[in-house]
C-alpha cells in the first residue's frame, strides 16, 4: 500500500485527525507518545501492519483483524486489517465511562494497548474475549495508590437469557468496564479476532 492509501486507511477508522495517544507495547516502560494529525493516522496504519504478520504468525484467521481499536467516547469498536477498517460495531462501557480504569469495582473501562490474551466460550455472557488489563503500568499505578487494580474487562456479548431492551444496550452504559456489543456481534468478533491481536483503547 502506498503512502496515500495507508493514509486514506487510517482517516477511514475516525474520519478526522484527532490528538491520540498510543500507548505502545514492547517499548520500555510502556512508552507513551503522543501524535497528532497526520503523524497519528500514519502511526495507527504501521501498527496495523505490524499486527498483521504478528496474528498471521499465531494461527489467526488469514481474512480476519489484525487490530481492534475502540473509541470509548464514540462508543464504538473497529476491527481493522493491514490498516483497512473491515468491521465497526457500536458497543456500551462500564457505568462510569470517563476515565481511565484505577481500581477494582470504579467500573470504568481501561484506556491504553493491550491484546486478547484468551476467551471464554461459557461465560454469563454470550462468549467473551478477555483484554490483557492490568498491564505493568496499571499494577504500578494500583501499587502506588495502594489499591487492586481489578481485572476481567472482557470484550462480550449480553448477559444469558436477556436481550439487548432489558440491558438498555447500547444506549446505556451497563457493564462493569466491559466492552459489551450484541450477541450477533459477538459472535463475529469472536471469529475474526485471534488471540494475541493488539487492541488499543481511547478516551
Amino acid at each position: 500500500m502506498n503512502s496515500f492509501g495507508i493514509l486514506r486507511a487510517a482517516v477511514g477508522v475516525r474520519g478526522t485527525a484527532m490528538p491520540m495517544w498510543y500507548c505502545l507495547r514492547g517499548l520500555s516502560n510502556f512508552a507513551c507518545l503522543r501524535f497528532r494529525g497526520v503523524g497519528a493516522l500514519l502511526l495507527l496504519a504501521v501498527l496495523s501492519t505490524a499486527a498483521t504478520d504478528a496474528v498471521a504468525s499465531n494461527g489467526g484467521d488469514p481474512a480476519g483483524a489484525d487490530m481492534v481499536v475502540i473509541y470509548k467516547q464514540e462508543r464504538m469498536l473497529h476491527l481493522l486489517r493491514a490498516g483497512e477498517r473491515i468491521r465497526s460495531y457500536r458497543i456500551a462501557l462500564g457505568r462510569e465511562p470517563r476515565g481511565h480504569k484505577v481500581r477494582e469495582g470504579d467500573s470504568r473501562t481501561p484506556e491504553g494497548a493491550y491484546i486478547i490474551d484468551w476467551r471464554n466460550p461459557d461465560s454469563r455472557f454470550h462468549l467473551s474475549l478477555h483484554i490483557s488489563y492490568p498491564g505493568r503500568r496499571d499494577l504500578l499505578r494500583a501499587a502506588w495508590l495502594g489499591v487492586t487494580p481489578g481485572g476481567q474487562i472482557m470484550i462480550h456479548g449480553l448477559p444469558n437469557g436477556r436481550d439487548a431492551d432489558a440491558v438498555g444496550h447500547p444506549a446505556r452504559d451497563w457493564t462493569d468496564g466491559c466492552i459489551a456489543v450484541t450477541n450477533r456481534e459477538i459472535e463475529e468478533i469472536w471469529q475474526l479476532v485471534a488471540d494475541e491481536t493488539p487492541v488499543y483503547i481511547f478516551p
